[in-house]
């Protein structure tokens, strides 16, 4: 499976990856306020996700 663009992705791609079920519409308004990803591990900055981004989740995402 190729990897997933956290800046493009949407709702539902993002809500369909392992260990980000149900925090798509979280991540999007994240980034809709504060600009674009430069870094997976912004993430931990999305309300709800502070400490639940494992490596394997993060193996399947990408920033660009």
């Amino acid at each position: 499976m190729p990897q997933l663009d956290i800046n493009t992705a949407d709702q539902k791609a993002l809500d369909a990856i392992e260990g980000l079920e149900g925090h798509g519409p979280e991540i999007v308004r994240y980034r809709e306020e504060r600009g674009r990803f430069t870094d997976l591990r912004q993430l931990e900055e999305v309300p709800g996700l502070a400490g639940k981004v494992s490596d394997v989740t993060r193996d399947k995402l990408i920033v660009n």
